[in-house]
């Protein structure tokens, strides 16, 4: 079988994913910030963010297998994985992987824009749900409903660009339940300092987490960091 039939027969598999690519680096956000963590970046995203800095995963990418994948994150030898993209859950195939890598005792995270329903995701998956403010120009896209899915091992995170973004996730936190997970503020790079942030935190007494990432502290916007 030559390279060709071989990504052929790959491209018709029915446990087929189509991945960016699959790296491993520090952890930058969220709960599991400072972690070795291999990174599963899948293709495709219905959104289109203002502020993306991933959208060379917006099209491409190749086709692999789910025990393919596996085996390569199990390679790194690291605890945690974060399955990321893009929108990782706009494949639907997504749900398989999550379950195959919890199967392997990994601590397994999920990134996601929080526009998809995150209930099929398996239970072992800590959920990171990035709700979009206006700024983003996605906010219209929001599935509010998955706030009320969170448990306490998940995340929602707010990216804010500018004041009214702030005043805005402001509402929003006082205007429905209580989230059951942390709340984590993180200053969209290079629009918004995180020393302006980190005040208007303070001056109201806000009971989120300011997140800065680390990953840009370290690399700035070096691609597969």
């Amino acid at each position: 079988m030559n390279q060709a039939e071989a990504a052929a027969r790959v491209e018709q598999a029915p446990d087929r994913l189509k991945i960016t690519e699959i790296f491993f680096s520090i952890q930058g956000e969220a709960q599991f910030s400072g972690w070795p963590t291999v990174f599963v970046r899948l293709t495709g995203c219905p959104l289109r963010c203002e502020y993306c800095d991933t959208a060379y995963a917006f099209s491409g990418g190749q086709w692999r297998r789910i025990g393919d994948i596996v085996a390569e994150v199990r390679a790194y030898g690291a605890r945690y994985v974060c399955v990321t993209g893009g929108e990782p859950l706009a494949q639907g195939r997504c749900l398989q992987l999550l379950s195959a890598l919890c199967d392997e005792g990994l601590d397994v995270s999920l990134e996601t824009s929080g526009a998809i329903d995150i209930t099929p995701v398996d239970a072992r998956v800590a959920r990171v749900v990035d709700i979009k403010t206006p700024a983003s120009g996605e906010a219209g896209r929001n599935r509010w409903e998955n706030w009320a899915e969170l448990t306490a091992k998940d995340a929602l995170k707010f990216v804010v660009c500018n004041r009214a973004d702030y005043d805005w996730a402001v509402e929003q936190l006082a205007a429905r339940a209580p989230a059951a997970c942390p709340v984590f503020f993180s200053p969209s790079h290079g629009e918004l300092a995180a020393a302006d942030l980190a005040g208007w935190i303070l001056q109201d007494r806000l009971p989120v987490r300011l997140q800065v990432q680390l990953h840009k502290v370290l690399w700035g916007d070096e691609p597969g960091r």
